[in-house]
């Protein structure tokens, strides 16, 4: 196993969802909507899970959720507060495809930005795809414009988290994720930015498909 110490001590103070999930969670929402009638049944992998907070609501919608993450204290704190979900500890760098097979759907929220090695993580997101299955992956946006108002305000130093342990370390745009993504083999790739205007968006979802064959 890789080392993981760049995510594996993220804490967590209990199982409810972050404000990031506020302007997340109706787009992600919204995209599970078609993909579930795309996909029958509605089985889900959410790769980076947290707490189990999300696979908790998306439980209640009728999707069978597994999910692992690297931080022992969230999935300690899932399985306290939602001990039907099957949540575990690992993380990208393991071999999770052999492990839990593959999904329709792979969810992944917010955690491609604490992934010390992106292109182990995109081949790993990838293998737990089934074929014909779609990858949902959410960001911090980075663009120009946003880029400048974060600097013109005096606000990069406490976006860019230099401070914070097991914090952000990589910064994605929509052409550096939809490279990622399309070298490990993922095919109409689609975003949805979130969270205030999309120039200054907090986050973008990118929706990625995996061949056929």
């Amino acid at each position: 196993m890789k080392e993981q110490s760049s995510i594996s001590g993220y804490a967590y103070a209990n199982a409810q969802n972050t404000h990031a999930h506020a302007y997340l969670l109706p787009s992600v929402n919204a995209e599970l909507a078609m993909l579930r009638e795309r996909h029958p049944p509605p089985r889900l992998f959410d790769l980076g899970c947290g707490n189990g907070s999300v696979g908790a609501q998306l439980a209640k919608q009728g999707w069978s959720v597994t999910g692992v993450d690297p931080s022992a204290e969230g999935i300690a704190e899932g399985r306290r507060a939602y001990p039907d979900l099957r949540l575990a500890e690992g993380s990208a760098y393991d071999d999770l495809a052999a492990e839990y097979g593959h999904f329709p759907v792979v969810l992944s929220l917010e955690v491609v930005e604490h992934v010390y090695a992106p292109k182990d993580y995109a081949r790993t997101l990838f293998d737990l795809v089934e074929p014909g299955g779609t990858a949902i992956v959410s960001t911090p946006y980075h663009g120009y414009l946003k880029n400048l108002a974060l600097a013109a305000t005096g606000k990069m130093d406490r976006h860019f988290t230099a401070l914070w342990d097991h914090g952000h370390i990589k910064f994605w745009s929509i052409p550096t994720l939809t490279t990622l993504l399309t070298e490990a083999g993922f095919q109409n790739i689609c975003f949805h930015r979130v969270g205030r205007i999309p120039a200054l968006a907090k986050s973008m979802i990118a929706v990625a498909e995996k061949p056929l064959t």
